[in-house]
């Protein structure tokens, strides 16, 4: 059934019993004011149940599960506390006061602390049948399809840059198969090679990499993605620009590839010098196009003749694009 069409029903529902309760007290009491406010009040409960449960929904469910446990615990400790005083305290007023107040401390510690402990929850319990009972690290790395057959990961990951566990969700290796079982002699060789890192990585003796074998009801890969993401309150490393922005709205934590690589871009400034090896013409009559070892593209004006050749050139502006770096410069002297 389409949420739309439940939240109506549900708003309808709350209105009507509103209504109702509203009746029965305008005819106890003779207030013709009751019924319509009933509904009013009713309204009002749906508009906070929904506002409750949107909320909800982009809250892990690990964290969720986590302060409901310690929720619990609270509650029955603070009922536990209470029955031990209660033979040093006779008043019954003073008992159901002391239950009141050991249960609202007990219970936002209990809260609180349920939520922020979930890794250690999910080694208590040891079951994987847990939705946070992902092992490792706290910090969980979710990769994509285009981050994958992109083939950077694995470099990175000798670094040592990324440090936690690697999560690789089965949806994202059943479409790399799907790639690399493409008629399209392209799409095969991409995905052939997003698999070749993925066994790439698990190879790697201090790196944990777990398959997650979690399947969100979702139409396609990249909303699944954002999905697992929240409820393991991992972060989503990625390529996909689309999925950068779509995943940032909903307050997933992203790191995209490329943009990584492009603040690692060393920094040229005007009038610095440098030697570079003309490679081709440019576009404007007479410019030399060359690159940096990073693929910065590098424009030399009046360059032309010089093409093949290795010159010191100086640095005249740099333009910073949503696309990359191009830096101007011409031939020194």
């Amino acid at each position: 059934m389409p949420h739309y069409l439940l939240t109506t029903l549900f708003s309808l529902a709350c209105l009507w019993v509103g209504y109702w309760f509203g009746s029965r007290i305008g005819i106890r009491d003779d207030l013709s004011w009751a019924p319509p406010g009933g509904a009013f009040l009713g309204l009002i409960l749906a508009g906070g149940m929904i506002a409750l449960e949107k909320f909800l929904r982009r809250v892990p469910l690990r964290l969720i599960l986590g302060s409901s446990l310690g929720l619990l615990l609270a509650l029955i400790l603070a009922r536990l506390l209470t029955g031990l005083l209660t033979p040093f305290s006779p008043d019954p007023t003073l008992n159901h006061s002391l239950f009141f107040l050991l249960s609202a401390l007990l219970g936002y510690l209990g809260l609180v602390l349920g939520g922020k402990k979930t890794d250690e929850w999910a080694r208590f319990f040891d079951s994987r049948t847990l939705p946070f009972s992902i092992s490792g690290s706290r910090n969980r790395y979710l990769l994509d399809t285009s981050v994958i057959i992109d083939g950077r990961i694995s470099d990175i990951c000798e670094t040592g840059f990324l440090q936690g566990t690697l999560i690789i969700p089965q949806f994202v290796l059943q479409e790399l198969h799907h790639i690399a079982d493409s008629s399209d002699s392209l799409k095969k060789t991409r995905g052939r090679r997003g698999l070749g890192v993925i066994e790439k990585i698990q190879n790697q003796p201090d790196l944990n990499v777990q398959i997650v074998d979690r399947n969100p009801p979702k139409d396609n890969v990249d909303a699944k993605l954002v999905d697992l993401a929240l409820e393991l309150n991992g972060t989503i490393v990625t390529n996909d620009f689309n999925l950068n922005k779509v995943a940032e709205l909903q307050g997933v934590k992203v790191i995209n590839l490329n943009k990584l690589a492009s603040a690692l871009k060393p920094v040229v400034l005007p009038g610095e010098i440098f030697s570079i090896q003309i490679l081709r013409e440019g576009k404007t009559p007479g410019q030399g196009i060359a690159y940096l070892d990073d693929g910065t593209m590098v424009v030399v004006e009046n360059a032309r003749k010089y093409i093949g050749q290795a010159k010191d050139v100086m640095v005249t502006s740099v333009l910073q694009t949503g696309t990359g770096r191009m830096i101007f410069t011409e031939v020194k002297n």
